[in-house]
């Protein structure tokens, strides 16, 4: 992750790079007999795009799909501050870095290494970088979703990786993601939610109808979770479904 992220931060400064110096953005003029420093108008486009990189790259990855996994468990469980933001958002990075692992392999072999090594230019070694995060992509977009964003494009194979464009790709690979969070999603919290059900209904029938049904059912929805190893069913699943 962090390799791609300089590759994709040396492509946004490449543009910059060849702007047009004479156009400035942004001038910084020191003390005397200092050297003025200009940041060209053409690379405006990139410098607003530049802090959504990191979204933009987890979007390519398996990181939708855990993290909304394992939020949509924390929000079945009842519990708003346990397991912290911290510790899920932690845990989906580790897990999306084991899933994409492979393709990371293939990258820092086949690009990054070869680019820093001087023997491919920046646009040979994105190309080759795009190849294995679009052929994982491509496996786990749904046929119906990508069709949505290629429309009638007859030049577009899906079964070749190389003729799918990534503007097509992305959004079609983060809607099959999504589906596929909120499909594994239901059940996780099914079990969850008829847990809530009978507790709300014995309460109602003893007539406590004042004690809140969160207070009785946490505990018994942890401790279903931990009797049934759950965190090791729940990440093997989704390491599974990829």
């Amino acid at each position: 992750m962090r390799r791609i992220l300089m590759l994709m931060a040396l492509g946004l400064s490449l543009p910059a790079l060849g702007a047009d110096a004479n156009v400035p953005l942004l001038s910084v003029t020191p003390g005397a007999g200092g050297q003025v420093i200009g940041v060209p108008g053409a690379s405006l486009p990139w410098l607003l795009l530049f802090p959504f990189l990191p979204a933009l790259l987890l979007a390519f990855t398996a990181f939708t799909r855990i993290a909304v996994v394992l939020f949509l468990l924390r929000q079945g469980l009842g519990s708003h501050t346990a397991p912290p933001n911290l510790v899920l958002m932690g845990l989906a990075v580790l897990l999306t870095i084991f899933v994409m692992s492979p393709a990371l392999k293939v990258i820092d072999a086949e690009a990054y290494q070869p680019y820093l090594a001087g023997s491919l230019s920046f646009n040979e070694a994105a190309e080759k970088a795009s190849s294995p995060l679009k052929d994982f992509m491509l496996r786990q977009t749904r046929a119906e979703d990508l069709d949505l964003f290629i429309g009638d494009d007859k030049t577009i194979d899906p079964r070749q990786v190389d003729t799918v464009p990534l503007a097509a790709l992305a959004p079609a690979f983060l809607t099959s993601e999504l589906k596929t969070a909120f499909q594994i999603g239901f059940m996780v919290v099914l079990p969850f939610l008829v847990i809530d059900l009978v507790v709300a209904a014995v309460l109602t029938a003893l007539g406590m109808i004042m004690l809140p049904p969160q207070l009785v059912s946490l505990p018994l929805k942890l401790l279903l979770f931990v009797t049934v190893d759950g965190w090791y069913l729940l990440v093997g699943s989704l390491l599974g479904s990829f």
